[in-house]
Parts: C-alpha cells; sequence; structure tokens
C-alpha cells in the first residue's frame, strides 16, 4: 500500500535538521535519577524528529524529581518544532493520481492478453447513477415491500459511507473492520448516527470481531457468517439506504427485525439491476451516466496497436454493454476484443464448471449450438472459466485481468489460475489528492512524531510525567481523529483505520498484483515497463535502504518516464 506521508527517516538520512536536533539533544539529559538511558538500541528505526531518548520498555529509578516534567515539555516543543521544518520538504513530495502501485513485482513485457470487467473498469459512472439506484430501491421497498411513505423524505448521502465496510446483519450495526478483524472504534453507526464506544464494546465484548462471524470469503454473509461486507462500488447507494430505513424507523420509534431490513433492501437493489430498470435508465441518457470514455478508447487503442489479444467478461446484459461501448468507442469496439462475454455471472464463473457457453445474436437471441471456438466478432453468454481456458489456451501470468470487485473479479483469478490482476479503485485518486494537502501533511507528520514520543517517553513512569504523557495521549487521540475526518467523516480512509491497513486493503494487497485509479494510468506507462513493489521495512528490520515509493508516484513528470515508449 502506498505511505500516507513521506517517510521521516528518509529525511533523517538526508542530512535534514533533525540530524541537528539529534546531535543537539544528546547532550540534554533528563534531571539526575531519572534512568534516561546513555544510548538508542540499536534496532530502534528512527521514525520521527526527536531527542536521543530511552527505549521502550526502560524503566526510570526515580519518580520524584520535579524538573522531569519540564524536561518533557521542553522535547515536546523542540520535536514539534523540528516537525514544522520539515512539512515543507514533505509536501513538495506529492503523490502523482495517476501513478500504478505495485503490490506484486510484474512487466507487462509478458502480459499478451488484456482482459476487462464492464462497470467501473471500461465504463466509469458519475455520481449521478448512485442517486438513481438509490431512489428506485427505495420505492421498490415502499411499493412492492409496504415500508412506510415517509421514506420518501429521504434522498441519497453522496459521502455518507465508503465501499469496504461490513455490516452486521443481526444487529443492524455498519462499521469499519481492520486487517485484524479489530472494529474501528468511532465508525459504528446504527441508521445515520454514531453508537458510543463503551455500547460498541459491550456487545461485541470487546473490539474484536471472532473469525466464525465474520463475512464468508466472497464478503457475504451466509453460512452462519453474520457480516456482510460491500466490496462493490454499486454497493454505496444499498448501504446509504440501510441507513436511511433504520434511521427512519428509530426516529419513528417502529420495532423493527434488521434481518428482515436487509433482505428486503438486498432485494430491492437487485431488483434494480435484474429488472433492467437502472440499464434502461442510464442507455436513455448515457451522457449524464458514464464519463472519461476518452480516456478508456485510448487505452483500447494503444494495447490493439501494440499486438496484445483482448476479451471482456462482465455480469452486465449484451443491450447495455453494446450501447455503453457503441458511447465509448464507437460502433466497432467488437473489433478490439477477441472475445466478449456478457452475463457471466461472475464469481460462479469463475468456480461452475456446469455452465456452457451460449452464442447471442445482435438482437439477443440465445442459439443452442455447441461452441466449438470463441469467435471475434460475436457475443457469448455466461460459460465458465475452465472452458475459456480450454478454448483460448490464455493461461497463466501471461494473461492480466482487470476489475473492480476484489472479490467476484479478482481472487479466484490470483488464487487458481496464477492469472495476473489489476484493481481498479476509483476512490485512490480523490485519496490521494487530500494526501497531498497541506492539511494532511501537516496533521500526519505531527501525528508520527508524537506517536514516536510517546512510545519513548512511556518509560518515565512517576505521576508527574505521566500527567504530561496523558496529555499528550488525548492529543494524539484528537489528531488520529482529526485525520480519518479528512477522507471521511463518518468512516475514513478507504485504505487505512487509524493506523492499520482496513480489512478492504488486506484483501487488495492479496489478490491484486498491481492497483490504480483507473485503467487511464496505463497510458502514462510503456508496454515494457516493470512495476516494482517497495521493499518496506519489517518491524523487526533496519531501514538500510533507501525507502522509495512506486515510480511515478511522486512529483517527477511523467514525461521522463515515457522516453522510449511506444
Amino acid at each position: 500500500m502506498p505511505a500516507l506521508s513521506l517517510p521521516l527517516s528518509l529525511l533523517v538520512r538526508n542530512g535534514s535538521g533533525v540530524g541537528k536536533l539529534l546531535s543537539r539533544c544528546s547532550a540534554r539529559r533528563p534531571p539526575c535519577g531519572s534512568g534516561f538511558p546513555p544510548k538508542r538500541h540499536p534496532a530502534l528505526r528512527i521514525q520521527a524528529p526527536l531527542a536521543r531518548i530511552p527505549t521502550a520498555g526502560m524503566s526510570t529509578s526515580s519518580s520524584a524529581d520535579g524538573d522531569l516534567p519540564s524536561w518533557l515539555w521542553s522535547v515536546y516543543h523542540e520535536t514539534k518544532r523540528q516537525t514544522e521544518d520539515l512539512i515543507p520538504a514533505i509536501s513538495n513530495n506529492f503523490v502523482n493520481p495517476d501513478t500504478i502501485f505495485a503490490n506484486n513485482e510484474m512487466s507487462l513485457q509478458d502480459i499478451e492478453i488484456y482482459g476487462f470487467d464492464y462497470d467501473y473498469t471500461l465504463a466509469f459512472y458519475s455520481s449521478n447513477l448512485h442517486t438513481l439506484i438509490f431512489n428506485i430501491a427505495r420505492d421498490i421497498l415502499i411499493q412492492e415491500h409496504r415500508y412506510p411513505e415517509g421514506l420518501k423524505e429521504y434522498e441519497y448521502i453522496p459521502d455518507f459511507v465508503v465501499r469496504g465496510l461490513h455490516y452486521d446483519v443481526q444487529k443492524a450495526l455498519l462499521m469499519k473492520i481492520d486487517a485484524f478483524h479489530y472494529i474501528q472504534l468511532g465508525t459504528v453507526y446504527r441508521g445515520l448516527h454514531p453508537v458510543p464506544d463503551k455500547e460498541v464494546i459491550a456487545m461485541y465484548e470487546g473490539c474484536h470481531v471472532p473469525l466464525e462471524i465474520m463475512s464468508d470469503f466472497y464478503g457475504k454473509s451466509s453460512h452462519g457468517h453474520t457480516m456482510k461486507q460491500f466490496m462493490d462500488i454499486f454497493s454505496l447507494p444499498e448501504m446509504t439506504l440501510l441507513s436511511c430505513v433504520s434511521d427512519y424507523f428509530m426516529k419513528h420509534n417502529i420495532d423493527y427485525e434488521p434481518v428482515h431490513l436487509y433482505k428486503d433492501v438486498k432485494e430491492a437493489i437487485g431488483d434494480v439491476h435484474v429488472k433492467g430498470i437502472m440499464y434502461r435508465a442510464v442507455e436513455a441518457d448515457i451522457e449524464k451516466y458514464i464519463c472519461y470514455g476518452e480516456q478508456t478508447h485510448a487505452v483500447l487503442r494503444k494495447l490493439s496497436e501494440n499486438g496484445k489479444k483482448m476479451f471482456l467478461i462482465t455480469n452486465s446484459p449484451l443491450d447495455f454493454v453494446d450501447r455503453g461501448m457503441n458511447y465509448i468507442v464507437g460502433e466497432d469496439w467488437r473489433d478490439l476484443f477477441d472475445v466478449v462475454i456478457v452475463q457471466a455471472d461472475k464469481p460462479s464463473f469463475f468456480n461452475d464448471r456446469r455452465k456452457p457457453f451460449r452464442r447471442v445474436t445482435d438482437k439477443g437471441v440465445l442459439l443452442w449450438d455447441r461452441i466449438h471456438h470463441l469467435e471475434k466478432g460475436q457475443i457469448y453468454k455466461q460459460g465458465n472459466l475452465y472452458e475459456f481456458l480450454r478454448l483460448t489456451g490464455w493461461r497463466g501470468s501471461k494473461v492480466l485481468y482487470f476489475g473492480d470487485h476484489i472479490y467476484s473479479d479478482l481472487a479466484d483469478l490470483t488464487l487458481k489460475h496464477g492469472w495476473r490482476t489489476g484493481a481498479i479503485i476509483p476512490e485512490l485518486r480523490k485519496e490521494i489528492k487530500m494526501m497531498n494537502t497541506e492539511e494532511y501533511v501537516h496533521t500526519m507528520t505531527w501525528l508520527q512524531s508524537l506517536t514516536s514520543l510517546l512510545e519513548h517517553m512511556q518509560v518515565h513512569r512517576d505521576s508527574a510525567s505521566q500527567a504530561v504523557i496523558q496529555q499528550w495521549v488525548r492529543e494524539r487521540e484528537d489528531m488520529r481523529s482529526r485525520a480519518k475526518d479528512i477522507f471521511n467523516g463518518q468512516f475514513g480512509s478507504l485504505f487505512r483505520t487509524y493506523h492499520n491497513p482496513t480489512y478492504f486493503s488486506r484483501r487488495l494487497s492479496r489478490f491484486a498484483d498491481i492497483y490504480m485509479a483507473s485503467i487511464s494510468c496505463l497510458l502514462n506507462y510503456d508496454l515494457q515497463h516493470t512495476f516494482y513493489p517497495r521493499r518496506t521495512p519489517l518491524q523487526h528490520e533496519a531501514p538500510f535502504w533507501p525507502e522509495q515509493t512506486s515510480a511515478g508516484a511522486m512529483n517527477i513528470p511523467f514525461q521522463s518516464q515515457r522516453a522510449g515508449s511506444d
């Protein structure tokens, strides 16, 4: 995952003012008898501008010296001053939103075949689509499931939720969970309102969610799992609708069964897709809903001109895909693809060997003949990956498939079939732009410095010192909340809890070799480019090597990277 700020240890090694601070403060000792050790433990990594400080875990021998709190505050203020001096240098090293980030080393030179999902991969949608889905599903609840007419008062809230959240079906709670199955306190919502931390801890007997009640492999709540993870971008209006209906029931003191609510909302959202309501609305006003079509066309044209084979596997129906691709590419869009498969029913497509391919005519008529070849220019429905592999011979790491759904699009391909995978994360562009703001850089830089200060000064156990340290703890909590709110006031970043990766990030790093905001990022790289993941030091490793961001991530003109490209 990309670092949320430039590593401060890099600045130390590059001869910044931090080194001066370390040398100046080495002569500054805490009051006599404080137990301040003479030097730093060799394995301790410098992560923030600090004076020479005690190794974590070493205790003090005196707790009565009244000058110790004053000394702690002097180190605090000097650390803060030096941190603020570093901010301009850190701010200049912003991350480029059009970068492709690598979880696993991969060279485009090895890729012969490129595969794509359709929705949110080739076709990007405006926020109008989420409003449309919310409104239609809300009205279905009222008209077909006899929910209160008062729900019409609720409109879609664009920035209420983020992708990757978990929903406790039994308790009607929406929350963010980290990579270690811990709930991030402050991000648990019942309806449109946060649940107090004490209540959350009481309900779950702590903050940890046991594996047996987590969602299943595909993020679904099934087979006894009570949690549902929302990984699809289309799920944003579903989460918002669940929250709005819960809010209405609570506001009007209406007793309801959370399981029924979840199933009804799920069915209503499904009807928007299955009954074709969304498809017809988009086709009727395609310019309102589809955006960035020129960039998608440019990527496909670049791959075609370089002799790459391409295929499309989507769950969407032919009419919808055809209308969208005509708008994005033109009527000859099929000429770009060697194989086109619609209504594939992913993720079953990747596992169920029983469904054969069926050819579809331009008018949508299903033919009954056995499929012996997957022909260019033809359209096929359903089928399965095993038959696809047999008919095409496209196996292993020469295939790169792009999709936006970490589970349904990518997981089986990388785990079972050895394809290379690329995750499309549209939210990435917005989050990187926020990371590049002065507010975020300032907040995160001081937060890291303050955390390091706490880590090393906690050894002073006398009551006066602990009173100072508790003030720092409260300041750190405030800074963490402020950092969360920069991304989303309710749930924070898609990629992080306060400091740990989110559960979403964990799955992303496992199932995607590379990830990016859109496939248009491919335009910034030649087709011989190798993506290298950063070797981020493990907790027990000293950072002897330079910590670098992904190629192109820092403020370097892409023109220099494209030198010699096709």
